[in-house]
C-alpha cells in the first residue's frame, strides 16, 4: 500500500515547488534533499503525473515541467518568512548596492502575500535583527561589483576590471572571464580567467576600482568553480608551531583559522598551536607580531627569519622618521 501520510503529501508538494524553481531537477538531487530513496522519488513523480501535472523526463538528465505550466505561489509560513528577514539583513550588509536593492524589492513582494497577522509577526522580528560588518567589502568607486559579475557569469560575457593587486604599484586593466564568486575570510572574491596573465586568477572585491560589462563572449569553456578551488587546496604547505601564553590564546581563536590552523594542545601551562601555512609566511608573520611578546616560535626557522626582516624594516622606518 502506498504511504499516504501527511509527511509524504508535504514532500510531493515540495517536489512540485522545486520543479517550478529550476529548469531541470535530478532525481538524486530530490532524494538527497528529502533523505529518501530514488525509488521513493520515482513513485512521487508518478503520483504528480497521475494528478495531471505535465512532467517530462530524460534519462540521465532529470525532470522538468512542461513549458507554460505554473501553479499560483504557495503561501509562506511565518517561520519561512522570518528566515527571509535574516537573509534580508545579511543582504543589506554583505552584498553590493544593486543586489541589496533587488533583494529589498523581492522582500516587498514576499511580505505582500502574507496574512495580516503574519505580517505583524514578521515586523516584530524585523526590528530586532541587526547585522554588523567590520570589513569594507567593496571599493567606493565600484559599489555594484557583485551584480555586474552575476550578469557576466549568467550571460557568459567578459568584464573589464580596473584592479589594484596587493603588491601592485598601481591599477591594472584586466579582461576577465568570471567563473564564479565566493565569500571567504570576511571578503568577497571573484575567480576567473585573466587575459592579461593568460591564466586563472582570483580577485578581491574591495580591490576592484571599476568594473565594466562587455558584449565579448567567453573564449574558453570553464569548469565549475568548485573544481578550481579544490585545486587551490592542494598547494604546498609549511608546518608551523607556536607556543602562546594561555591567557592570550583565547583571543586568537577567531583569527587563527585564516592562517591554516590545525590543532592545539596544552604544554607546560601554555598553548601549543599547529598550523599548515600556505601563504609563504607573509600573512602569518604579520599576524604573529600582534601578540609576539606573549608567544614563542617552535618551528620553522623561516618564520623567525621573516619576522626579523619585518622588524628590521620597521626599525629602519622609525629611524628615518625620528
Amino acid at each position: 500500500m502506498l504511504d499516504e501520510t501527511p509527511k509524504r503529501f508535504d514532500r510531493i508538494v515540495a517536489i512540485l515547488i522545486q520543479l517550478q524553481s529550476k529548469k531541470i531537477v535530478k532525481a538524486q538531487e530530490l532524494a538527497d534533499r528529502f533523505e529518501v530513496s530514488l525509488r521513493t522519488i520515482y513513485r512521487d513523480i508518478r503520483t504528480l503525473e497521475a494528478s495531471g501535472v505535465p512532467i517530462y523526463s530524460e534519462a540521465g538528465i532529470g525532470y522538468a515541467l512542461m513549458e507554460g505550466y505554473r501553479l499560483p505561489p504557495v503561501m509562506f509560513t511565518r517561520e519561512e518568512a522570518s528566515s527571509f528577514i535574516a537573509a534580508e539583513k545579511l543582504m543589506q550588509k554583505f552584498t553590493d548596492t544593486t543586489l541589496g536593492n533587488h533583494y529589498a524589492s523581492a522582500m516587498y513582494k514576499l511580505k505582500a502575500v502574507l496574512r495580516s497577522d503574519d505580517k505583524d509577526w514578521v515586523s516584530s522580528i524585523e526590528s530586532s535583527i541587526l547585522m554588523q560588518s567590520s570589513e569594507k567589502l567593496f571599493n567606493d568607486k565600484s559599489p555594484n561589483t557583485l551584480a555586474t559579475l552575476f550578469e557576466s557569469i549568467a550571460e557568459k560575457t567578459q568584464v573589464i576590471l580596473s584592479y589594484e593587486a596587493i603588491q601592485s604599484e598601481g591599477i591594472t586593466v584586466r579582461h576577465i572571464e568570471p567563473v564564479g564568486v565566493f565569500h571567504d575570510n570576511n571578503n568577497w572574491y571573484m575567480f576567473g580567467y585573466c587575459h592579461l596573465r593568460k591564466d586563472y586568477r582570483q580577485f578581491r572585491a574591495d580591490r576592484v576600482h571599476g568594473i565594466q560589462k562587455t558584449e565579448i563572449p567567453f573564449s574558453l569553456e570553464h569548469n565549475a568553480l568548485e573544481t578550481y578551488l579544490d585545486k587551490d587546496k592542494n598547494v604546498s604547505t609549511t608546518k608551523v608551531r607556536i607556543l602562546v601564553e594561555k591567557r592570550i590564546a583565547s583571543y586568537l581563536a577567531s583569527d587563527r583559522k585564516y592562517y591554516g590552523f590545525v590543532s592545539e594542545k596544552e604544554m607546560d601551562g601554555k598553548i601549543e598551536m599547529t598550523f599548515m601555512s600556505c601563504d609563504s609566511m607573509e600573512g602569518l608573520s604579520r599576524w604573529y607580531l600582534m601578540f609576539g611578546d606573549y608567544a614563542m616560535i617552535l618551528e620553522p626557522e623561516s618564520l623567525k627569519t621573516k619576522i626579523l626582516e619585518l622588524l628590521e624594516r620597521n626599525r629602519q622606518r622609525l629611524l628615518l622618521n625620528h
